[in-house]
């Protein structure tokens, strides 16, 4: 039976992190994290499920800093380490555990591809107790000398069914046999599918499981909508959602397609930006900054960006192209509605994809909306805040810094392009490193 925690101070976190908490607003744990305090406090390994924006990075960031307080790193040997799937979200997790980090005087390194990796060797070589990493580029600094893992002592697994969807586990598995073997581990995962059920009986010991909101549960704090439009009216029904007054990310299902439906947006006089594995890191970073200050307002991303978006009072998700599967479908409509608060999921269908998105709802247990629109339609209205672009052609400004470095940053991170969203390369494609040092290492 789970007890529930009613305040961050009964559970004996750190006075510096119940400050720092209090300086960020926060005052009750959310239900994943009342959970799973009390346990990894106690340095029990954890298996945690719960749905996007449950509160997972607090959950496993708070007892991770808890348990290093006071221990400082030598010089690239970290004592806690954080995998992800993705660029985006190893940032979303260093911004997030930063502050607390700081009033412990803990070192964050951020470990990612399409960056200086030079710059990375650098800040662990010159100390850094927590390290939060995408596996392919820790891969490389590990075989450049540059980190070793033996005194990592927390170790963590953040979105690990992404990773397995990705095809890093085998990565995750050369990574997890380097940290220390009597050290603590966390494992959060929406499921237990793709392989990420043996790194649990592999790995973790006699781990605690928690799940809140498991499953489809994403679905409960939104209203998903069906919308049926012809393909003539397709464009100008998009342009009237991408209008709308705050923020809308568009799901499209190609960087191509992406690109030429942010031109489109911004010849039309909406504030559009394209984001997905094509772009360089530095030009990912600047477009997901400029859209959390609103200077950006329709973002039309890929799936590489599904699941690195954390962006508070985003209210609406558009599925422009279907997703082909129930849990990509699940993963985008997890940008909204994050943390407790409410968001709507669009799906526009073509007359020829109805059956499919059918199929791709039950499978997903939703039960949307459905309603035939056309552009000014007050159903499409009420549903998504649609209203009429302005027309006068816009450019989203790009800052003189950002330009100055975008075409060496460009060319650097051409490697890292929708083949190796996870930050570094795929499992499949060479980092441009030597033919010998490329070769696997044994188990």
């Amino acid at each position: 039976m789970t007890t529930v925690v009613p305040s961050f101070a009964d559970i004996g976190l750190r006075p510096e992190l119940l400050a720092e908490l209090s300086v960020q607003g926060i005052d009750l744990p959310f239900p994943i994290q009342a959970a799973t305090l009390p346990d990894s406090l106690a340095g029990r390994d954890v298996l945690g499920r719960g749905r996007t924006g449950s509160g997972k990075t607090l959950a496993f960031g708070l007892p991770t800093l808890h348990r290093i307080a006071g221990h400082r790193a030598r010089s690239g040997r970290p004592k806690a380490l954080v995998l992800v799937p993705t660029r985006e979200l190893a940032q979303q997790v260093t911004t997030a555990l930063t502050p607390y980090a700081n009033a412990l005087g803990l070192r964050c390194a951020t470990v990612v591809g399409g960056l200086s990796l030079q710059r990375q060797a650098d800040a662990l070589r010159a100390g850094a107790e927590l390290v939060v990493a995408t596996p392919g580029r820790l891969h490389d600094l590990i075989d450049r000398g540059d980190v070793r893992l033996g005194e990592v002592r927390v170790t963590v697994l953040d979105e690990a069914d992404r990773m397995a969807d990705m095809g890093f586990l085998p990565q995750v598995t050369k990574l997890l046999e380097q940290v220390a073997p009597d050290g603590q581990r966390m494992l959060f995962s929406a499921t237990l599918d793709g392989g990420v059920d043996r790194l649990v009986r592999r790995f973790l010991t006699n781990p605690v499981s928690h799940s809140v909101d498991p499953g489809t549960a994403t679905v409960t704090a939104m209203t998903h909508h069906v919308l049926h439009v012809d393909a003539d009216d397709k464009p100008g029904t998009l342009a009237q959602i991408a209008a709308r007054e705050g923020r809308t990310i568009l799901f499209m299902g190609t960087k191509h397609r992406a690109d030429r439906l942010a031109r489109q947006l911004l010849a039309r006089g909406v504030r559009a930006a394209a984001l997905h594995g094509g772009k360089s890191q530095p030009q990912r970073t600047r477009i997901l900054e400029q859209f959390k200050t609103g200077a950006v307002t329709a973002l039309v991303a890929t799936d590489v960006a599904a699941r690195g978006i954390h962006v508070d009072g985003l209210d609406l998700v558009v599925n422009v192209d279907p997703p082909a599967e129930a849990k990509d479908y699940l993963h985008r409509g997890g940008r909204t509605a994050r943390a407790g608060e409410s968001g709507t999921v669009v799906t526009l269908v073509l007359p020829e994809q109805r059956r499919d998105v059918v199929k791709l709802m039950s499978v997903a247990g939703i039960k949307p909306h459905v309603v035939a629109v056309r552009p000014g339609d007050e159903a499409l209205v009420r549903v998504t805040g649609a209203r009429e672009p302005s027309g006068v052609p816009v450019t989203i400004p790009v800052p003189a810094a950002a330009a100055r470095v975008s075409a060496p940053v460009a060319k650097a991170g051409a490697g890292a392009g929708p083949g190796a969203p996870a930050g570094g390369r795929s499992p499949h494609r060479s980092s441009g490193r030597s033919r010998r040092s490329r070769r696997p290492r044994a188990s």
